[in-house]
């Protein structure tokens, strides 16, 4: 059953309405062109058959405003004319899907909306095809990119580990001897009451006591960096690991962890937006059989999204309500029961209404809206959770309370 709307004056909808309606399809009647094209706007018809003899608003502006509307453009459009009509327009098969001779034979206008209907739904299957194929290209680079970049970002993190290992372990002992010579220079103080003119001068030009009060702290901080920047590496390396062995047990509170400290530069206040507070819930979970490099990349695209959502919602707010907005990523984790688990990164930021929210979450999730590369990375995000993983991934939006991202998957793989 097809919804129809016909544009065309009373003798001539009569007719067709009775016909179509036997015929089993949900016919509308709008009986001139104004009224046809805001009834058309109304109810996103599947076919509209207009007679070419309107009254108020020519058929041809019909056609024209009907071919400019997004979602009217993809009905078929079914011109009922004259043949003197038919003559006098050059440009028919270019505005119209199809068109009929007046006066109105029964069985050919069934079957021209036969043709009409199976044609639309072939055109449209084949956009869908056409987008799906789009979409599956696009994870394709985006998943070869991210697998690059991270065998690229692992090289060169192991290659700094390298320096750093030398630097770190090198440290302890400059400390050790540091702490050594300034006890030996406290012995020579100490046995030398009454040194020269010479080292005394030496003494005060150098400040040898804030010296030897500074020298420990110089090397202490120097080992505090050096092991941030071991921790950095390590969890770069953790993060984008290899996944050729296949699948392994992963602990989701360090991927969780890692991604974090891969995001931790986004989070501090910038202009317009206070600092991203991060909250977090962690269950005490066990460990998760999976493809952990892939699993880390999901996580990242989400918390990453998360992030571009405060960040908008800190740039509509005018200047008084951003400076009271706090924004806030809470990530929490727990066990659903005996062979799933759940993680929820949920954010505070402007969300959409909750109509927009329940017609469009799955068209979201798989990245099917018109702008989708906007929405990319939870596209990707959908294909490791949902086909690579076998589990949920699950997007909540309320306004006022933002939006939440609800993770489950199993514990094994199957």
């Amino acid at each position: 059953m097809a919804k129809i709307l016909t544009i065309a004056d009373s003798v001539t909808w009569e007719v067709v309405q009775e016909l179509l309606e036997k015929e089993g399809h949900q016919v509308k009647v709008a009986s001139d062109g104004k009224d046809g094209f805001d009834m058309a706007r109304e109810l996103s018809p599947d076919v509209i058959i207009c007679d070419g003899t309107l009254p108020q608003i020519h058929w041809l502006e019909v056609c024209r405003l009907v071919k400019a509307d997004r979602e009217l453009s993809t009905g078929y459009f079914l011109l009922l004319t004259t043949p003197e009509q038919f003559a006098e327009v050059q440009e028919l098969d270019a505005l119209v899907d199809d068109f009929l001779l007046k006066p109105i034979v029964k069985q050919e206008l069934l079957g021209r909306l036969r043709a009409g209907l199976r044609e639309r739904e072939l055109r449209l299957e084949l956009a869908r095809t056409q987008q799906e194929l789009q979409l599956s290209r696009d994870r394709s680079l985006e998943s070869e990119k991210m697998s690059n970049l991270g065998e690229l970002v692992s090289g060169i993190a192991h290659e700094i580990n390298n320096p750093i290992t030398f630097i770190y372990s090198n440290l302890t002992h400059v400390q050790s001897y540091a702490t050594d010579l300034i006890e030996l220079l406290r012995l020579y103080q100490k046995q030398l009451v009454n040194p020269d003119a010479e080292i005394m001068q030496k003494q005060q030009d150098m400040d040898v006591e804030f010296l030897l009060d500074d020298l420990l702290k110089i090397v202490s901080s120097m080992r505090t960096g050096s092991d941030r920047i071991r921790q950095i590496i390590l969890s770069v390396q953790d993060f984008s690991r290899s996944d050729r062995s296949g699948w392994q047990l992963f602990d989701i509170s360090d991927g969780l962890e890692n991604t974090l400290l891969l995001l931790q530069h986004r989070l501090p206040a910038r202009d317009g937006r206070r600092d991203i507070k991060v909250m977090k819930e962690y269950g005490n979970l066990p460990q998760v059989e999976c493809y952990a490099g892939q699993l880390n990349q999901a996580f990242l695209n989400i918390i990453n999204h998360a992030i571009d959502a405060l960040e908008e919602s800190s740039q509509e707010l005018d200047e008084s309500e951003s400076v009271k907005f706090r924004p806030v990523i809470l990530i929490s984790t727990q066990v659903i029961d005996a062979q799933r688990i759940a993680i929820e990164i949920a954010d505070n930021g402007m969300a959409i209404s909750e109509e927009i929210a329940a017609e469009n979450s799955d068209n979201f999730l798989m990245g099917k809206p018109a702008e989708y590369s906007s929405t990319l990375g939870i596209a990707v995000s959908y294909r490791i959770i949902v086909e690579q993983h076998k589990g949920e991934l699950k997007y909540f939006s309320e306004p006022g309370k933002g939006t939440k991202f609800r993770i489950e998957i199993p514990l094994r793989h199957s």
